[in-house]
C-alpha cells in the first residue's frame, strides 16, 4: 500500500494543479461577461445558474464517486471543467454564459468531494492511526499556491497582451482549459484505485449509478441525524454566501477603483493573488490556531470569522492598497477555519460514505452561493457595493456563532498537528 507521505504528496500536488485553471479565470469571468453587455443583476443570475446546478447534482455525484470510485468520476471532473471554460470564452448574452456556467457547475459537482474523500481513505488503509488533519492543511496551501499563481497570471495577461476588449480577457481562460487537461491526465496518473470497486467500463458505471442512490439515502440520514454535521452544513452554507459575494463584488469594485476595465483586471488579479497566497498561509495555520484555542475547532473558527467579517466591514473605506490588504486579512481568516471545520466532519463519518458528506458540505456551500449571487448582488446594485460588502460582513458573524456550536465535536476531531520534521508544501 502506497505510504502516507506519497499519498499526501500526491494529494497536495494534485489540490494545486486542479485550482490552478479556476485561479486563471477568477479575475476576468465576471469583467469578460460586463464587457459584453451583462449587468450586475445579470451576471448574478449566470453565477446562480452555477450554483443551481451544483446544488441539484452534489449528493448524487457525491454517491457517484463513493459507489464507482474516485478516479472515472474526478477525469470526468476534468474533461467538463475544460469544455465549459471553452464555452465561455464564445459567450455572448446571459443564455450562452449560463450554458457555460451550467458545463463548470456539473464538473465542479463531480469535483467536490471524491479528491479529498481518496485522500482521507487512503491514508488510513495505509495507518489506520494516521492523522488527517496535516495533510488537509498542506492541501489548503497548495489549493492557495494554485489560485495565487493562477491570478497573477489571469490578471496580468489581458494587460501585457497586445490589444484591448474582451479579446483579450479571452486569454486567460484559454490558458485554464489547456491546464486542465494537464490536470486530468494527473488524475489519471497518480489516484490509484481503493478498496473493492466496481470493474472497469459499462458495467461499472451502471453498477456505481445503481449503488449511488443507495449511498446517498444513507449518508442524507446520517447528516439530517447528527447535530455536528448539521452545522458544519451551517457553516458551509454561510461561507458560500461570502464567497461567492465577493468574487462578484470583487472585481466591479477594482474596476470602479480604476476607471477601467483591463486595468481593473490587473488590479483584481494582484488582489486574489495576494489572498490566495494569503489562503494558503491561513491553512498551514490552522494548527496553530487550534492550539492557540485549546484544542478547540469551535472556539479558533469563531474566532477567525470574527476577523474576516472586521476585514470586509472595511474593504469600502479604501483604494485598491486597502482592497487588497483587507481581502487577504479574510482569506487567511477563512482559509484557517476549513481544515478545523473539515476534521470535525472526517470524525463523524466513515469510508464509504466520505465523498457523499463533502458533497453534501459542498451542496449547502452552493445553496449558500446562491442566495448571495442573487440576493445581495441585487442590493449591490441598488444600494452599491458598500452596501454589500456589509451584508458579507453580516454573515461572517452568522458563522462565528453557529461555529461555537461544533464544541462537542472537538473530541471526534483529530487534533491538527504537523508530522515532525515534515516541510509543509508551498
Amino acid at each position: 500500500m502506497t505510504g502516507v507521505r506519497s499519498v499526501t504528496r500526491r494529494f497536495v500536488g494534485l489540490t494545486a494543479l486542479h485550482w490552478l485553471p479556476v485561479g486563471l479565470s477568477a479575475p476576468v469571468t465576471v469583467l469578460l461577461a460586463s464587457s459584453r453587455g451583462l449587468s450586475p443583476a445579470d451576471i448574478g443570475v449566470v453565477f446562480a445558474v452555477y450554483s443551481t446546478v451544483v446544488l441539484l447534482l452534489e449528493l448524487p455525484t457525491g454517491g457517484l464517486a463513493d459507489a464507482l470510485g474516485t478516479r472515472p468520476v474526478l477525469v470526468l471532473s476534468g474533461l467538463l471543467s475544460t469544455a465549459g471554460l471553452l464555452a465561455v470564452t464564445v459567450a455572448d448574452d446571459v443564455a450562452a454564459f449560463a450554458l457555460a456556467e451550467a458545463l463548470r457547475a456539473v464538473g465542479r459537482a463531480l469535483s467536490s468531494g471524491p479528491l479529498e474523500a481518496w485522500y482521507v481513505d487512503a491514508v488510513r488503509a495505509a495507518d489506520p492511526d494516521a492523522d488527517v488533519a496535516p495533510g488537509l492543511s498542506r492541501a489548503g496551501a497548495a489549493d492557495g499556491a494554485g489560485l495565487c499563481l493562477g491570478a497573477v497570471l489571469g490578471g496580468l495577461l489581458p494587460l501585457l497582451a497586445a490589444g484591448s476588449g474582451d479579446a483579450v480577457l479571452v486569454l486567460p481562460i484559454l490558458l485554464a482549459a489547456a491546464l486542465s487537461v494537464v490536470s486530468v491526465v494527473a488524475v489519471a496518473l497518480l489516484v490509484a484505485p481503493l478498496g473493492d470497486r466496481p470493474g472497469s467500463g459499462t458495467a461499472a458505471l451502471r453498477a456505481g449509478v445503481r449503488a449511488a442512490p443507495a449511498v446517498v439515502r444513507d449518508t442524507a440520514r446520517l447528516v439530517t441525524r447528527d447535530r455536528l454535521l448539521r452545522r458544519v452544513l451551517a457553516v458551509s452554507a454561510l461561507v458560500g454566501t461570502v464567497l461567492s459575494t465577493l468574487e462578484l463584488l470583487g472585481p466591479l469594485h477594482a474596476a470602479g477603483l480604476t476607471g477601467s476595465l483591463t486595468e481593473g483586471s490587473a488590479v483584481f488579479g494582484v488582489v486574489m493573488a495576494a489572498s490566495f497566497a494569503a489562503a494558503g498561509v491561513g491553512a498551514l495555520l490552522a494548527p496553530a490556531a487550534r492550539r492557540a484555542a485549546r484544542g478547540s475547532a469551535a472556539v479558533g473558527g469563531a474566532v477567525l470569522a470574527l476577523v474576516g467579517a472586521l476585514a470586509v466591514a472595511a474593504v469600502p473605506l479604501g483604494g485598491p492598497l486597502v482592497l487588497g490588504a483587507l481581502f487577504a486579512v479574510f482569506y487567511t481568516a477563512n482559509a484557517a477555519c476549513w481544515p478545523l471545520w473539515k476534521a470535525v466532519l472526517h470524525g463523524r463519518v466513515g469510508a464509504g460514505q466520505r465523498a457523499t458528506a463533502l458533497s453534501a458540505s459542498s451542496l449547502a456551500l452552493q445553496v449558500g452561493a446562491l442566495g448571495g449571487t442573487l440576493g445581495l448582488a441585487r442590493l449591490a446594485e441598488a444600494a452599491g457595493t458598500g452596501a454589500g460588502f456589509l451584508a458579507v460582513a453580516g454573515a461572517l458573524l452568522l458563522v462565528a456563532v453557529v461555529s461555537l456550536g461544533l464544541r462537542s465535536g472537538d473530541r471526534s476531531a483529530a487534533p491538527a498537528q504537523p508530522e515532525p520534521g515534515a516541510v509543509p508544501a508551498p
